[in-house]
């Protein structure tokens, strides 16, 4: 009996973990679905897909796979399990959520899309993060590269973005509007929403244990 609740709080962290990765996914399709410019990440996902075929979710799996192998080779260590998972999921979910919605008709459809997708994006960045899972094959790769480096964090991320951005725009890849939206806003709103998701993953945890000394 001693060891359940720890199970407990380890398969609730691991339902919250994927809860905000089908989320992050689904904000993902929505600013690609918009039609206004999409992340730098996706437009190179978008601009695979134009150059060579297979979907969005598929390079998505494949760019991660890359971006983890790399960050294995520069610092020897292998990744957690969660990134691996990361990986998977989040491919499979964007296609899942592509196949579902359209593109709006009109323009201010289209923007509420757009808005949406980067609110919900960064809700669930949040919450994918706040249970502590592992970082996804992006971070992974980011922090690698600090380590190896000696660059702050966001600088390697800039430089990141600039070059995938860069990349995916030479294949075809939909650089617009959106795409400088959601450059100036996804930090901020990740940012809140994970200070908010990580007090409220944290109070969670110190209920449960709370309730677990009691018994």
């Amino acid at each position: 009996m001693k060891g359940a609740a720890p199970r407990e709080y380890l398969v609730f962290r691991w339902f919250v973990y994927i809860l905000g990765l089908i989320i992050m996914s689904l904000g993902i399709s929505l600013t690609i679905q918009a039609d206004l410019g999409s992340a730098p990440w996706d437009v190179l996902h978008i601009g695979l897909t134009n150059q060579f075929g297979l979907t969005i979710g598929t390079w998505t799996i494949i760019m991660g796979f890359i971006t983890l192998i790399t960050a294995t080779l520069l610092v020897k260590e292998w990744p957690k399990a969660g990134a691996y998972i990361n990986m998977i999921l989040v491919g499979v979910f964007v296609d899942i959520h592509l196949f579902i919605l359209s593109t709006p008709a009109s323009l201010l459809g289209q923007g509420i899309m757009l808005v949406a997708g980067i609110i919900i994006m960064g809700f669930g960045i949040g919450l994918y993060i706040s249970p502590r899972r592992g970082a996804g094959p992006r971070d992974s790769f980011m922090l690698a590269v600090s380590e190896k480096t000696g660059m702050t964090v966001s600088r390697v991320r800039g430089l990141m973005e600039l070059v995938v951005l860069g990349a995916g725009w030479y294949m075809g890849g939909p650089v617009f509007i959106g795409t400088i939206l959601f450059s100036l806003t996804i930090g901020p709103i990740t940012g809140k929403c994970l200070t908010l998701c990580q007090g409220w993953m944290d109070r969670r945890m110190e209920r449960g244990m709370s309730v677990e000394n009691i018994h």
